[in-house]
């Protein structure tokens, strides 16, 4: 089966090729002999009726300078032109993000799109883990600088991070009696219309923040990303260390308990974070990850990810 394949993407120039997610899932999908076109989502439009994107076709190559070769752009109807899109782009989850979503949606019932973009748009990766109460931390979502007062006051050690931020960026560590706390909420929440949210510092993060990968709600395998010296965060973005890891008891049944509902929503690639025994959350805009689950464990999640867009196409 030959797919045509569009992937709504941040420009492919720019990717790492030892690290970026994308770039591996492209580079599978060209070794099966797929056809690969790339478009940004500013190159996404609805005209009377039809949806359009202002895509170039791809192809992808391990050189550090030159990630992608690209053909001449051309408009493509990704109704009629296409068998399959990845909405691949990285956050921010702001209302950009929604539209595509939005419009993406409409292409339900004749081209797939990965992953489900109604769901995408109404499962948010911090919000998406408070429908599993019993395996989250203590969580608030709010706001309110009392609320927030009243849940560090509770907790002592808080950590505090923008509801739809991504990468680690504007993660804070608050302890009690912390002299930048009122500065840092006003900073935030004159920013933004947002809520906060603010969870209960884990210990187990000195450990690492474990990122499991799921395919139609199945774990697959996971990777654990140490924090440096002295930091809290351990994205990689900056300067978290990816190590080997296995799955333990706990984080198989945390993957058993919101599997069933992953695969319900149609979001077929999914990477989750768990500190200790706690989900903290289920990124399903565009999970990373799986170069370096590969490179510690030979497990090929992009392979078992393209079994299962072969099938859903096949089906239907």
């Amino acid at each position: 089966m030959s797919l045509r394949i569009a992937i709504q993407m941040d420009p492919l120039e720019a990717v790492d090729i030892n690290a970026d997610t994308t770039f591996a899932l492209a580079e599978c999908a060209q070794a099966r002999g797929h056809q690969l076109f790339v478009y940004q989502p500013e190159h996404l439009s609805f005209d009377t009726g039809k949806l359009l994107a202002r895509a170039r076709p791809a192809k992808v190559q391990r050189v550090e300078d030159q990630p992608g070769i690209l053909g001449d752009e051309q408009m493509l109807d990704l109704a009629d032109d296409v068998d399959v899109v990845l909405m691949r782009q990285d956050p921010p989850f702001d209302m950009a993000y929604i539209t595509a979503c939005h419009l993406l949606e409409m292409l339900k019932g004749r081209t797939l799109v990965l992953n489900d973009p109604e769901f995408v748009r109404s499962g948010p990766e911090k919000l998406f883990p408070l429908l599993f109460p019993e395996v989250i931390p203590d969580t608030l979502i709010s706001r309110d600088i009392k609320a927030i007062l009243a849940f560090r006051a509770r907790h002592k050690d808080i950590i505090i991070k923008p509801l739809y931020g991504n990468g680690g960026a504007g993660v804070f560590r608050m302890k009690e009696g912390d002299s930048n706390f009122s500065s840092l909420m006003e900073m935030f929440l004159e920013r933004t219309r947002e809520p906060l949210i603010a969870q209960a510092f884990l210990k187990a993060v000195s450990n690492g923040d474990k990122r499991i990968i799921l395919i139609d709600g199945e774990a697959v395998g996971a990777i654990n990303r140490r924090p440096k010296e002295g930091e809290t965060r351990s994205n990689l973005h900056v300067g978290g260390t990816a190590e080997p890891v296995d799955l333990t008891e706990t984080d198989r049944k945390i993957c058993d308990a919101i599997g069933p509902e992953l695969k319900r929503r149609g979001q077929v690639f999914v990477g989750i974070d768990v500190i200790g025994d706690k989900l903290t959350e289920v990124n399903v805009t565009s999970p990373t990850g799986i170069q370096e689950l590969k490179r510690f464990t030979g497990i090929d999640a992009a392979a078992i990810f393209f079994d299962k867009v072969q099938q859903m196409v096949a089906k239907s």
